[in-house]
Parts: C-alpha cells; sequence; structure tokens
C-alpha cells in the first residue's frame, strides 16, 4: 500500500511537472511573439487616445541623472537571441502607437502605421554584390561603437534600427550602442531601449541637434571605431566587418556603406545602384552622382571595390575615433542638422583623410520628403549658416561661386570661425583648388559672368518671384518674399549676368517666342540666345525680354508668370532687390 501511494505521489509530480512546463512554453510564446502587431491588435490597446492602464504602468527604476552624466549597460551585456527575447517589443512599440484616427504621416514624415506593423527584427534582402559573399576580413578588426541620435523617433522604426545592429554586428567587435536622445518629448522613448543589451543612453536636456549630440556620443565611446547611424535604419548582412577593415588598414578613411532605401510610405527595402557616389552643386546642396567614366570601367570590373566619394551623405559612416579627434570633430558651432556632411568631407580631404563607399556594406534608410520636426530659426537660416561656415573656412576664392548660386546666404550670421581656421593651420590642410582638382575635378566651375545678386519682388508688396519645382519641370510664380512667411528662400535667389541673363543655379529665366499672353520658363542657359535676355526699365519698373519685346507679368495672379505687352501695368512693376558683385 506504502508503495502505491508512493507511485502515485511520484505521477502526480510528474503531471504538474509536464503542466508546467507547456505552461511556461506557451506564455512565453504568446509575450514574444515575433510576428507583425496587427491594426486590431495595436487599436485593441488604445483607448480613446489613451494607453490602456496595463500599459501605460511603466518600471521607473532607471535614474534619468546616472543616464546622462553616466551612461551604463542595463541587464544582460551578451548578445544572443534568449536576451534579446526577453524585450517586450509589442508594449515598447504599442506605448508610442498611433492614436486612433492621427495621420499616420505626421509625426515623422514617413508612413508610422507601416512601420508599426513590420516585425521588429525583420530580415531585408541581402543585395550584396556576389562578389562581397567570398570576402573574408581579419579576426582582429578594431571594435566600434555605434551611436544613433534621435529626437522623436517613431518607436517601431529607432527599434528596428538598434536590434538590426545588435542582430548583424559581431558580438566582439560592437563594444556598446550608444542612444543620443536630443530631448524627445518623452524620455521612454530612449530608457526603455536601455533593457536591450550593450545599449547606453545620453539624454540631452535641450536641443542640441545633431551636430553636437554626435559629438557627445562620439567623446563618450569606448570602441576604436566611431559608427554613425540614423535612427531609421536597418543593417543587413555583414554590414559591419567591411567599414572596419577599410579603417584597419588606413586609419585615415572614412568609411560609408552604400546606403538602400526604405520607402517611407511602404516599408519596403530596394537596393541601390552602387554606380553612385556623394556630390555637391555650388549652392553646397548634396546630390549623388554617377559615377565618372573612369571610376565607373574599375566598379565594373570589380564590384566590391571602393569607390571614392567627393563627399558623404552623412547620416551613415564610420571612422577612427582618434582621427575623428585629431580632425577636429564636428564644428560645434553648426546647428541642428545641414551642411556638417560637406564640411567633414572637405576636412577630410583636404587635411590628409581619405572618404570611401565600402560596396561590400549595406544599410538600409528611410529617406523622407521633409523634415518631420522644427529648427529653431527656420531650417533654411540654419542651412545657409552651416553651409556658410563651411564656405568661409575651407573654399578658400570658390566660396564666391557660392555665393553667386545662394545670394542670400551672403547675409546670414556665421559665428566667429577662428577657432575652425587655426584647426586649418595646424592640421596643414590643402586648398581648396587641390580638392577640386585632385578630388572633384567633375565639379563645373562657373564662368565669371555674374554681376549682381538678390531678390525679384512684386513692386509694393512683400512677394518674391519663385522658382518652383525640379529643375526638369521648373515654374515661376510670386510668392511671400523670405522673412515675410515665405518657405524655400533659395528659391527666390536670382543672378543678373553680363549677357542680361537672369538666372536660378544653372537655369535662365526666357521667353519662347514674340506671342503676348505666353507663359515663361526656366530653360538651360544659351548666352546667344535673345529670348533669355532682359532690360530692366527702372522708371517703368519693368523686366523687358528683348527678344519679343514683351514685359514679365503677374498678370494670373497665384499663376504662372507669361510676357505680355507691356502697358505699365502693376501686375508687370518689379523691384530688383540686387547686390552687386563687385
Amino acid at each position: 500500500m506504502k508503495f502505491r501511494r508512493n507511485r502515485i505521489c511520484i505521477a502526480l509530480l510528474f503531471l504538474i511537472w509536464i503542466g508546467g512546463m507547456l505552461y511556461f512554453f506557451v506564455s512565453n510564446k504568446d509575450e514574444n511573439d515575433k510576428g507583425e502587431i496587427s491594426v486590431e491588435e495595436r487599436n485593441k490597446h488604445i483607448d480613446n487616445g489613451k494607453l490602456s492602464r496595463e500599459k501605460d504602468r511603466i518600471e521607473r527604476d532607471i535614474n534619468v541623472a546616472n543616464i546622462v552624466k553616466d551612461p551604463k549597460f542595463r541587464n544582460n551585456e551578451q548578445i544572443d537571441q534568449r536576451s534579446l527575447a526577453k524585450f517586450d517589443w509589442k508594449g515598447y512599440q504599442l506605448r508610442g502607437a498611433l492614436k486612433p484616427g492621427e495621420d499616420k504621416n505626421q509625426r515623422n514624415a514617413y508612413n508610422q502605421e507601416a512601420s508599426e506593423l513590420l516585425p521588429w527584427d525583420r530580415v531585408v534582402p541581402d543585395v550584396r554584390d556576389p562578389g562581397c559573399r567570398k570576402k573574408s576580413y581579419d579576426k582582429n578588426l578594431p571594435t566600434t561603437t555605434i551611436i544613433i541620435c534621435f529626437h522623436n523617433e517613431g518607436r517601431a522604426a529607432l527599434l528596428r534600427t538598434v536590434v538590426s545592429a545588435l542582430n548583424k554586428s559581431p558580438e566582439h567587435l560592437l563594444k556598446e550602442i550608444i542612444l543620443v536622445d536630443d530631448f524627445s518629448d518623452n524620455p521612454l522613448d530612449g530608457e526603455e531601449l536601455l533593457a536591450l543589451p550593450r545599449v547606453k543612453l545620453i539624454r540631452n536636456n535641450q536641443r542640441e541637434g545633431l551636430i553636437r549630440s554626435r559629438v557627445k556620443g562620439a567623446d563618450m565611446a569606448v570602441g576604436e571605431v566611431l559608427t554613425f547611424l540614423d535612427s531609421h535604419c536597418e543593417c543587413n548582412e555583414m554590414w559591419l566587418e567591411p567599414l572596419l577593415q577599410a579603417i584597419k588598414d588606413n586609419r585615415k578613411i572614412v568609411a560609408s556603406p552604400i546606403i538602400d532605401v526604405i520607402g517611407h510610405e511602404d516599408f519596403k527595402y530596394l537596393s541601390s545602384s552602387s554606380d553612385l557616389r556623394g556630390g555637391f552643386g555650388w549652392n553646397l546642396n548634396f546630390k549623388w552622382d554617377f559615377l565618372p567614366p573612369n571610376h565607373l570601367i574599375k566598379h565594373q570590373q570589380d564590384g566590391t571595390a571602393f569607390i571614392l566619394s567627393p563627399v558623404i551623405a552623412g547620416g551613415l559612416f564610420s571612422i577612427h575615433k582618434s582621427w575623428f579627434e585629431e580632425l577636429g570633430k564636428y564644428d560645434p558651432q553648426m546647428d541642428v542638422w545641414g551642411g556638417e556632411n560637406l564640411e567633414i568631407s572637405f576636412r577630410t580631404w583636404q587635411c590628409g583623410g581619405e572618404m570611401y563607399i565600402i560596396p561590400c556594406s549595406r544599410v538600409g534608410h528611410v529617406f523622407r520628403d521633409r523634415h518631420p520636426y522644427k529648427f529653431p530659426g527656420g531650417s533654411m537660416n540654419v542651412f545657409q549658416k552651416n553651409t556658410r561656415r563651411a564656405a568661409e573656412v575651407w573654399m578658400d576664392d570658390y566660396k564666391k561661386y557660392y555665393f553667386a548660386a545662394v545670394p542670400s546666404a551672403r547675409y546670414s550670421l556665421f559665428g566667429d570661425i577662428r577657432d575652425r581656421l587655426q584647426l586649418r593651420k595646424d592640421l596643414n590642410c590643402k586648398s581648396f583648388k587641390w580638392y577640386l582638382e585632385n578630388i572633384y575635378p567633375e565639379l563645373k566651375i562657373p564662368d565669371d559672368d555674374v554681376t549682381s545678386y538678390g531678390q525679384i519682388k512684386y513692386k509694393g508688396r512683400e512677394d518674391c518671384i519663385n522658382a518652383v519645382g525640379e529643375k526638369s519641370n521648373v515654374v515661376l510664380r510670386v510668392l511671400p518674399c523670405r522673412g515675410s512667411g515665405g518657405k524655400d528662400g533659395d528659391k527666390q535667389d536670382w543672378s543678373w549676368t553680363k549677357s542680361n541673363q537672369i538666372k536660378h543655379e544653372s537655369l535662365c529665366l526666357s521667353g519662347i517666342s514674340k506671342k503676348s499672353e505666353e507663359i515663361v520658363r526656366m530653360v538651360p542657359c544659351v548666352a546667344t540666345d535673345n529670348f533669355q535676355k532682359w532690360k530692366y526699365d527702372e522708371k517703368a519698373a519693368a523686366l523687358i525680354n528683348l527678344g519679343s519685346n514683351l514685359c514679365l507679368d503677374n498678370y494670373n495672379v497665384g499663376k504662372e508668370l507669361m510676357q505680355t505687352e507691356c502697358k505699365g501695368h502693376d501686375t508687370q512693376s518689379w523691384k530688383l532687390a540686387f547686390t552687386s558683385t563687385g
């Protein structure tokens, strides 16, 4: 009888153990399921625009002062799936999710709903050149610190950036991921990510902008190499090793991946062409250039070969920490964002460094149509201040072409540059002429034919002629002048040439024929074309086209400008707010 009781007890204990194990696996699967969040599931956690009490209850055991002053690891430092699986990714995303009826594109200038419906650790297509898969890399590569700055970033996109970096980076090479929260509205956006391995957090106590935030992260970094990522990226297979190998082989290389496109509307991951490199125009706006023929031939022969880039896009790159510091980090008097990529590119090339796109490294990036946040002082003013600082320090006499392309930049307050000029002297840097001749000979130097520049005002009003649209389809409209509520003030920059052409960037204002009430166009400049030549009648305040003898007219107010018979109408009255280049 006693033996039978023992058997029954053992059987009961066994059944209890089996039940416990089943409960553990089922509950663990439910909590950490890596599937997508459905629309219904997301909305289930939101009640009249407020998160449910259950999801709103967050452990606040993080000392914010310590985060700012002494970033520390929290929980498990090992990068493995078990430690990642413990993270409540659904809860993290849901606490920052869209509210019912909220515009899905308003917060972040991308489709936040589409972003939130994706897995937190989705697999992106491996789009590397086949030759990259055959490459091997040294085992003793330098370690890196990944620095990600963010301000009110969508939680799903920020989380995928961090998790993809953790998943796709060899554990022995990744020292840490430093998140720099540039004073986001919700400090928990960054704090809750401290539950992930190797993540540190710095939170600014005021808006500093990308430039100064990156310097804060760099100063705190312990890795030998600094790797900067934007906060809406996804790292691809073996993205890190090629960057670190390039820097190990040459400490003064700035290494950038090929930047693939993540659609801002559907979040599809699309492979970018490897036949592109960074460039710019004289307005100092970054652009992508096709590889020049001599570089293209080399790249077609070997798809893994480094691509010399005159400038980098700036959002994603690696640089040795000691070289970054020797070069002078970023210009600390540049504000928020914009122009810093050109400045560090000029400085790198002119001061003994090199800059390459590494084709075997690929990282996806969400490219947006607009900035989702406001710039103190306005985005145009910030960009002009930053680019003028770059021009004044690095471009020597060639800055005159920048001022010809962006006349309003002459009036931008750009601060004290003496320390940056001293840095250039201390580093024994080369001239901008050397840079153009040796690094970017494809940048055409404009003719010295500009005599004056400025805005063309609709007389008697604070409205100006704007060149609206892309180069292939620029139209002319009268809109509020810069400083009077107008946006995109650089679209109001005009130059008058020695041949009496009115230029905006590389295009000229032109009549098409001698027909009255015909729309005027922006066309490629031809100095001998009389339809591109104008005369300003100061008495009548009229702009007269020499090819048609007709006057520029704002006849259809709010629509495109046209040419009409000169009759002294108010709609034909203009004021040239120009400054002489002499």
